[in-house]
């Protein structure tokens, strides 16, 4: 590995659990563990943990800070509660999308963005750019550290190691300076798995020493630490974005699928919502649908697809879910061809081979 790759404060401990690191968008970060099969099963009947510590954490404060976030994203800022959190759009002029983004409303006035790792530094030059009024606007993802406890066991196992009634903190909520083994952090119930779960944010030695604790005393729960590779493939079959794949600067939220979080109808113009409303208006060109291999083959990232010989898209994610064992994949394609049950082709080494479209997410929790 090259010494030019930038290590979270986890780095150390992956090797005491096996971990294998790969180059992720200049990070030096686990791939897996044990396997991405096991770890998946583990987060989807368990709990795994997982180092999620090179997302970046930008603060947005300032007396005009909630009318700077309204022009800048495309949700309503203005719905969050204290303690609440969004998911967001961050777009351009042309509507395509900057970044995806959550927004925690930590007190007045003061906001708190967890962004892409591999987009910190262009959302922080975007957001400077677009300053107005009394905001200030500071980057401190190297200050932060942060976990991912996912699964139907992620409570449990967390309540084990504090005070906080961690029941009352519902989905998309957050409790600031939980005292969790000692350490205090930020405990907010969100996820990228599509299963329940608890982010935790805090200094890097807190989250370093929690990180141990948790697997201590969830291994009796069949807890492991989780990787990369199931990441993917657990939002992938749960059917949340990948920023670079389903979002880009090319790809706009409403074609990603993800238009609940683009309010037309807020009052606030964001950057992009001229764009955004005459895309709507003249009906979406293409959109992102589910695709499911009727013949051999897996549906890679970048495979281009066919209908009756014509290109009318490309394949943003695939693989065989971990789950079902369907060779299954989101495409970008054509609207005239989302219709469920559409066939079409994918061309997968040279050779056109045949698909379908199918209906998503390809995995929804069940709700306790």
């Amino acid at each position: 590995m090259s010494n030019q790759l930038k290590r979270t404060p986890l780095f150390e401990e992956y090797a005491k659990y096996g971990g294998k690191t790969i180059d992720f968008g200049g990070w030096e970060l686990p791939v897996q563990f044990s396997s991405i099969k096991e770890e998946h099963d583990a987060v989807r009947n368990r709990a795994g943990l997982f180092d999620v510590s090179h997302m970046g954490e930008i603060f947005v404060e300032g007396k005009d800070a909630t009318t700077y976030l309204q022009k800048l994203l495309s949700n309503d800022i203005s719905k969050i509660p204290f303690g609440g959190a969004q998911y967001n759009a961050m777009c351009y002029e042309n509507g395509g999308v900057v970044d995806d983004l959550l927004v925690y409303y930590l007190q007045e006035n003061k906001y708190l963005l967890c962004v892409n790792a591999a987009n910190i530094e262009k959302d922080f030059e975007w957001m400077k750019r677009h300053i107005e009024g009394d905001v200030t606007v500071t980057n401190k993802s190297n200050e932060y550290a942060q976990i991912a406890l996912q699964g139907p066991l992620a409570e449990e196992v967390l309540q084990q190691l504090t005070e906080t009634n961690l029941s009352e903190i519902k989905s998309f909520k957050f409790i600031n300076d939980v005292d969790v083994a000692g350490q205090k952090v930020l405990v907010s119930r969100t996820g990228y798995t599509g299963e329940d779960g608890f982010e935790l944010y805090g200094e890097p030695a807190a989250i370093v020493k929690l990180w141990t604790k948790i697997l201590e005393v969830g291994k009796d729960k069949g807890v492991v630490p989780a990787g990369l590779g199931a990441r993917d493939t657990l939002r992938f079959e749960a059917c949340l974005p990948l920023y670079g794949q389903e979002l880009s600067q090319d790809i706009s939220p409403l074609e990603a699928g993800i238009g609940f979080v683009v309010k037309l109808q807020k009052e606030s113009d964001f950057i992009g919502k001229e764009a955004l409303i005459a895309q709507k208006e003249a009906g979406l060109k293409r959109k992102i649908v589910g695709v499911e291999m009727i013949d051999k083959g897996i549906p890679r990232h970048g495979y281009k697809v066919f209908k009756d010989g014509v290109e009318i898209g490309e394949v943003t994610t695939g693989t065989q879910s971990p789950l079902t064992k369907r060779n299954i994949g989101l495409a970008l394609i054509d609207s005239k061809f989302t219709e469920l049950d559409t066939e079409l082709e994918i061309e997968i080494r040279n050779k056109k081979v045949k698909a379908k479209t199918v209906a998503t997410p390809f995995y929804k929790r069940s709700k306790k």
